[in-house]
């Protein structure tokens, strides 16, 4: 939003997106603008799991009757999407993939509102697969070699990414730590489970807070969905360890980029948003999330981050988190080695390119 306003100052932006993500997006909306109008859209979701057969989605009850209230949520939105764009008849409909984005998308469509659509994830997604089709043009977050589409209508460009996730001097880190109450001479190690935290890497650092309290300064981003659990079961009068339900991505830039290691799942804006901090990583990939897998590999293959299993937390008392922690603070080139090639992942016009394919899609006829 930042570029298409330094490109085109006049223009005019709704974000639109489903309840669940209504808070936390109007959040992060308010903090760029607090003009741009957000809405919720009528969506669901299809579910689909990695380890389940097609036979058992089709007779486990908990699947296939909250998809079929999906499906007609989905049929439900469609017909709100068309009302609200008739009445505010847009030049572009930009759409990020999520399940929100299908009905939002086919509107559009019918409406012959020019679509772009942008897929961040290595392994794209249902509901861009669906779009692909329909769209006018279509941007990726990894090279065009992953995908299956049209290279005529399609541009590697990367995830945009907020312009305060930069690369800190030692200085300017030590200075962050310091505002932040810890002590600039130990190590600090973020944990973040992504927008909705993430169970197993909330409980492994609950489980194990005091062995690695002996290791590093802890920063914990729990998500809200745990927070009051965690802050039972976890100290807050140590102030080397800091429990945080959510940080607005300016503060967040902020802790991570003074963070000697980075914990974290494997999401695609994340991922290059820790490359442009050049901090040394390690991932964790939900393994019911495939495209969190095949995203990961890629960083593996370049060994610009350093991975985990996410089942040997399912073991009782399994310190694989703590062990991995301690190895890369421990061994400076290896922490030297994951910054540099994270780094080289990074792509810092990735905005000011997909605002060109969003305003080129707006003003072509």
């Amino acid at each position: 939003m930042r570029e298409l306003r330094t490109q085109h100052p006049q223009i005019q932006v709704r974000f639109w997106c489903d309840r669940h993500f209504a808070a936390e997006a109007r959040r992060i909306i308010t903090e760029y603008d607090s003009s741009v109008h957000v809405q919720t859209v009528l969506a669901g979701k299809f579910r689909r799991y990695q380890h389940l057969s097609k036979l058992q989605h089709l007779t486990i009850p908990s699947i296939i009757f909250p998809n079929i209230f999906d499906a007609f949520l989905v049929v439900l939105g469609v017909g709100q999407s068309l009302l609200r764009l008739l009445f505010w008849r847009p030049n572009v409909v930009f759409l990020k993939g999520g399940y929100v984005c299908l009905p939002v998308g086919y509107a559009a469509w019918l409406l012959r509102i020019p679509i772009v659509i942008h897929d961040s994830d290595a392994h794209p997604g249902l509901t861009n697969r669906l779009l692909a089709p329909l769209a006018r043009r279509i941007a990726t977050g990894a090279s065009l070699d992953y995908y299956n589409y049209p290279r005529e209508k399609s541009a590697y460009v990367g995830i945009p990414i907020d312009s305060h996730y930069h690369e800190l001097t030692a200085e300017e880190r030590q200075t962050v730590k310091m505002s932040l109450g810890f002590e600039t001479e130990r190590p600090l190690t973020v944990f973040v489970g992504g927008g909705q935290g993430a169970k197993q890497i909330n409980d492994n650092v609950a489980l194990h807070l005091k062995e690695l309290l002996w290791i590093t300064d802890v920063v914990l981003v729990s998500g809200t969905a745990q927070y009051d659990e965690l802050r039972s079961l976890t100290p807050q009068d140590d102030s080397r360890f800091r429990l945080e339900a959510f940080v607005p991505p300016s503060e967040l830039a902020r802790i991570l980029a003074a963070a000697d290691v980075v914990v974290s799942r494997a999401g695609a804006t994340f991922l290059l948003e820790l490359a442009a901090l050049a901090r040394p990583t390690i991932l964790i990939p939900s393994k019911r999330l495939v495209w969190q897998v095949k995203h990961a590999q890629l960083y593996i293959d370049q060994q610009a981050v350093y991975a985990l299993d996410e089942d040997m937390f399912e073991r009782h008392g399994d310190s694989s988190l703590v062990e991995a922690v301690t190895e890369v603070l421990t061994d400076t080139a290896l922490r030297e080695k994951l910054a540099h090639n994270l780094h080289k992942q990074a792509k810092p016009h990735a905005a000011h390119d997909l605002a060109d394919i969003i305003l080129e899609a707006a003003r072509k006829p």
